[in-house]
């Protein structure tokens, strides 16, 4: 039976966007292929504030991830950790042998960019990646000031993860200057998982030139000699860039800066319910605007509560993540969810609840 998803990842897709998973297959070496890839671009690049390219990846978010630790380390990276994800591309760095180093704290505590700066003077570091939009807590770091500390340093690639965030909240990559910029199209974008994408900076991509080769599926410099011939290395998965591509159209139609909004209409809805019944687990003014993470105040049987939504209402919301399972439980508001669903959601989790 058909429940509506209201978890950060993976979100509800709209049925007219799974039917383009069903577009005839053509072959990756087609023009009609290069002509498909050539559409997505554009419209890729204008949902992310970039002229830079925007490379596709048939994987998950892990990949792209892991691309960008064995590209563009040349010297050290500084991996900024304050949630599970940020923690796993530290793990991923270590894992491909990148030297780097764990600047960790507290997971409801945000990376400042004072944190950023005092890390940086020591000159060990050439990449520092950052985790934008923590899934794992509902913390939104603060991106655009952390990349103003990052331009003092002219040797240091800037390196995130917006995974939960892209196409949900505004980021402005060149203007900020991002040096590479990473999601999965299973959250904000509301599509189905398969596909990650990566904005890459010129100065990424000549970094990653003469970064000795750590990876073969994984090659930045690869993939972006393709990306100029509208192609890919290796047999991309075709039906999702067909649904991206007219999920693309369906964003632009909304228009991207109303998208942000409605997003922002929702994220507030959820953290007045939360502080009104609950609290909200990261410090407050940097609430995630896609999910938020409700702390667990009340001690109620989260899990009872999500059992309950599923069996009886067909929905589902996600409990918390690893060690804050039952501590917390996430409410997604990501994607192509709208006021009127969250509402509804809202007051049948007070229903269940007994609030």
């Amino acid at each position: 039976m058909f429940k509506r998803l209201f978890t950060p990842g993976p979100t509800e897709v709209r049925p007219e966007i799974l039917k383009e998973l069903a577009t005839p297959q053509i072959h990756h070496r087609s023009p009609e292929f290069s002509e498909l890839y050539a559409r997505i671009q554009p419209k890729l690049q204008a949902v992310l504030f970039t002229q830079n390219p925007v490379l596709l990846f048939t994987s998950s978010s892990t990949g792209a991830m892991e691309a960008a630790s064995t590209n563009l380390v040349a010297k050290r990276c500084l991996n900024l950790v304050n949630g599970a994800f940020s923690k796993r591309w530290h793990e991923i760095t270590v894992g491909n042998g990148v030297p780097c180093d764990a600047y960790e704290v507290p997971w409801d505590v945000a990376i400042k960019p004072e944190m950023v700066d005092e890390q940086l003077k020591t000159g060990k570091y050439d990449a520092v990646t950052l985790v934008f939009n923590e899934t794992s807590t509902g913390m939104m770091n603060p991106l655009k000031e952390i990349a103003e500390v990052v331009r003092r340093y002219p040797d240091v690639l800037l390196l995130v993860d917006a995974v939960s965030g892209m196409a949900g909240a505004k980021i402005e990559t060149d203007a900020w200057g991002v040096d590479y910029v990473l999601a999965g199209v299973q959250k904000a974008f509301a599509l189905p998982p398969g596909l990650a994408v990566a904005a890459v900076s010129g100065r990424a991509l000549e970094r990653a030139k003469h970064v000795p080769p750590r990876s073969y599926y994984f090659n930045l410099p690869d993939m972006y000699k393709f990306h100029q011939k509208n192609q890919t290395p290796a047999t991309p998965a075709i039906p999702q860039m067909f649904a991206l591509d007219a999920q693309l159209d369906a964003i632009m139609a909304e228009g991207i800066e109303a998208r942000f909004a409605r997003h922002a209409k929702m994220a507030g809805i959820v953290q007045a319910w939360a502080k009104k019944y609950f609290d909200i687990y990261p410090e407050k003014g940097y609430w995630s605007q896609t999910l938020t993470c409700v702390k667990n105040t009340r001690e109620i049987d989260a899990s009872a509560m999500i059992k309950s939504l599923v069996n009886d209402y067909n929905a589902r919301i996600e409990n918390g993540y690893g060690d804050l399972k039952g501590k917390t439980f996430r409410i997604a508001h990501m994607g192509d969810v709208q006021v009127d669903q969250i509402q509804g959601l809202l007051r049948t989790l007070e229903t269940i609840v007994g609030l």
